[in-house]
């Protein structure tokens, strides 16, 4: 730990370079571009930004800790920085005072994650993080956080290491009047599997020795994960799933009292957990094999509707199948590119191909495309099934979506396939077996079920009316042309500038890359309409911020710098801060010039065979000088529109009065 850490990367003074979350990060991070830690800071900060945005950092306890895997990092690195006012990483008890920046590379071995784990555990410890607070030197905060004064903790540890146990031991057998206490395994991951991974587990461990419980954690981290013995789990009264990406292997923990929450819910409330546990299991509430949550489920809140359900089902096919979309789409484009639009006509290149011949390359790239674009429809219906129902739906979903590809039902029939099958693995689930027969359930007699039973309703009752309705919806957006074209990209445009990244937005994106799948221009058009009109949002707020930054805060500038990247990558997410702020003037602003690009980019006829990529893919993109232009245009107009907006209220104070305000209130705070 002492290696990523030093003096340099310390800054027990974070109130005067930053005021926000946003600010707190850029300081941190500068250190370490100072240092050679970090290549590029805008890039950095933007997966740091990108990584805020899955779930806010902050812990109870005044702790914030942002973090990322980043290409733009050389080494493990971590910066840490203490502010006296508070920085609102988001937490539920307020501002955090201790902030934590983590940069890992996005190839770290797994040596120096387990030492970044080893810092999440540590600010569980209440004396570690009090020793921080009261180090008065950067050198001392850093040698606390590197591990070189690890001596003095643990020369108090014996005189109360043994006290626990002490007073937990009365406590075990008492409730169950029991020879043995009661036993919980619990699986820990989140999203980038560094902090808050080991940071629940820790919270969970300590909890369970409160309470005289035994907690045995799996921790499903970015460094990979042990699995806990088999006997381990057997022996468990119960188990806890804190997670906010699906559970590997999950079926391990069947027939247990479960409980399962998000990663947070186990660091901040562990002994409410460890006590719902054990609730569940007095009164005999055991998860059935059959009954687990599916992996969006899990992934959910408590009393969410089916409507919500369902487009976390669908929404988890469409993630899966986008990389298949991005894979084929830019192969099949650099076939085009390589050998010209006659290359769909060239002969297989097994039988004809010249190595010193371009045509050639370009007829290799895009049949490999076009294999990589057969897998969209069953991988689309195989991991709808998979959200809806675990890994035992996955046989009759991509069965079904294989179904759908044969009947030319296309990416209609495998979201019917993927729902169907999803729904009779669940059903089959739900059937009382004996224990006897369990163990073949989920190998035999689930595919071969539910497998029968898909292929039945999609070859002979609703495979061909999906069929037909495919060929209409097609037929009818290759039709479109003229003023019909035009509001097709007003309407794309205004749905994905509406939520910024919402289920409206998540709609257009879903209806683009689903067309992608049939191959037809129209279908391209579309693509490209819906990602034009997806960068407007962030370059708008940055080229506002650039021109009129009096207009906004100091924060706001700060996320501006990011919005440039944010939006040349197509992230539409990033014009969260900034509508966050003051809905009422950014939205209408954007959805103003994303429905200007979505009717130029339609209008110009562009068209787009991949689903991402931003200005990165704009090489591959057809018409590709207008496509700027109609990107260029709608940021203007969203830009002025924002500024024009900003500009009819009072006006705010200007940086230097705002920052003097700041202090103002730190110093009453402090003195407070």
């Amino acid at each position: 730990m002492s290696q990523m850490i030093s003096a340099e990367l310390v800054d027990l003074e974070l109130d005067r370079a930053a005021d926000s979350k946003a600010a707190a990060a850029r300081s941190l991070a500068e250190r370490m571009v100072a240092l050679g830690r970090v290549t590029d800071l805008d890039g950095f900060l933007a997966d740091v930004a990108a990584r805020e945005a899955q779930m806010p950092t902050g812990l109870d306890g005044g702790i914030g800790i942002p973090h990322c895997r980043s290409a733009h990092v050389t080494e493990p690195t971590l910066a840490f920085g203490r502010s006296a006012a508070g920085i609102d990483f988001g937490a539920p008890d307020g501002p955090a005072d201790l902030i934590f920046l983590i940069a890992a590379p996005a190839g770290a071995d797994d040596a120096h994650l387990s030492i970044l784990s080893n810092l999440a555990r540590q600010l569980m410890d209440g004396d570690f993080t009090a020793a921080l607070r009261a180090a008065k030197t950067a050198g001392e905060a850093a040698a606390l956080i590197g591990g070189e004064e690890a001596a003095t903790p643990e020369t108090s540890t014996p005189d109360t290491a043994p006290q626990a146990p002490q007073e937990a031991a009365p406590q075990a057998p008492a409730p169950a009047a029991a020879d043995r206490p009661f036993r919980i395994v619990a699986v820990t991951s989140c999203p980038t599997g560094i902090a808050h991974t080991y940071m629940a587990a820790e919270s969970l461990e300590r909890a369970g020795r409160a309470e005289g419980v035994e907690v045995s954690v799996e921790t499903q981290g970015s460094s990979g994960f042990t699995r806990l013995d088999p006997d381990v789990i057997a022996a468990a009264d119960g188990v806890i799933f804190a997670h906010d990406v699906p559970v590997r292997d999950k079926e391990r923990f069947a027939g247990k009292a479960t409980v399962d929450v998000g990663v947070k819910a186990g660091v901040n409330r562990p002994a409410e957990l460890i006590a719902e546990v054990r609730e569940k299991a007095a009164r005999g509430e055991i998860t059935e094999a059959g009954a687990k949550p599916s992996p969006v489920e899990a992934a959910g809140e408590p009393g969410e509707g089916y409507g919500t359900k369902l487009r976390k089902w669908l929404m988890s096919g469409v993630s899966y199948m986008v990389p298949f979309v991005a894979a084929g789409g830019l192969l099949i484009a650099l076939g085009f590119a390589l050998g010209g639009y006659k290359v769909s006509d060239a002969p297989s290149v097994m039988d004809h191909f010249l190595w010193t011949d371009t045509s050639s390359w370009g007829a290799l790239l895009f049949q490999v495309g076009g294999v990589a674009f057969k897998f969209l429809v069953p991988v689309l219906a195989g991991y709808i099934a998979y959200g809806m129902a675990d890994r035992p739906g996955l046989v009759p979903g991509f069965v079904g979506g294989a179904i759908a590809l044969d009947i030319k039902a296309g990416f209609l029939g495998g979201l019917a396939a993927g729902l169907i099958a999803g729904a009779v693995v669940m059903a089959i689930q739900k059937v009382k077996i004996p224990v006897s027969l369990r163990g073949i359930m989920p190998v035999v007699v689930i595919p071969l079920i539910s497998s029968a039973v898909v292929g039945f309703l999609m070859f002979l009752v609703i495979g061909e009316p999906i069929s037909k309705l495919q060929s209409a919806l097609t037929s009818w957006l290759n039709g479109l042309n003229g003023a019909n074209v035009i509001v097709l990209g007003v309407i794309l445009g205004l749905m994905m500038c509406f939520d910024l990244g919402g289920p409206l937005n998540k709609v257009a994106y879903t209806f683009a890359i689903g067309g992608l799948a049939d191959g037809t221009a129209g279908s391209f058009k579309v693509m490209a309409a819906v990602m034009a009109a997806g960068m407007i949002p962030p370059l708008s707020m940055a080229l506002a911020t650039t021109v009129r930054g009096r207009l906004f805060t100091r924060t706001e500038r700060e996320n501006g710098k990011a919005a440039w990247v944010l939006g040349a990558s197509f992230v539409t997410e990033g014009a969260i801060p900034f509508a966050a702020a003051d809905p009422l003037r950014v939205i209408p602003s954007a959805m103003a010039g994303g429905a200007v690009t979505g009717a130029l980019s339609m209008a110009f006829g562009c068209t787009l065979r991949a689903p991402h990529g931003g200005i990165f893919v704009v090489p591959l993109i057809g018409n590709a000088l207008l496509y700027l232009v109609a990107i260029a245009a709608g940021t203007v107009v969203s830009a002025a529109l924002v500024v024009l907006l900003k500009g009819l209220r009072k006006q705010r104070p200007e940086p230097e009065d705002a920052a003097v305000g700041s202090a103002e209130k730190r110093e009453v705070a402090v003195v407070a």
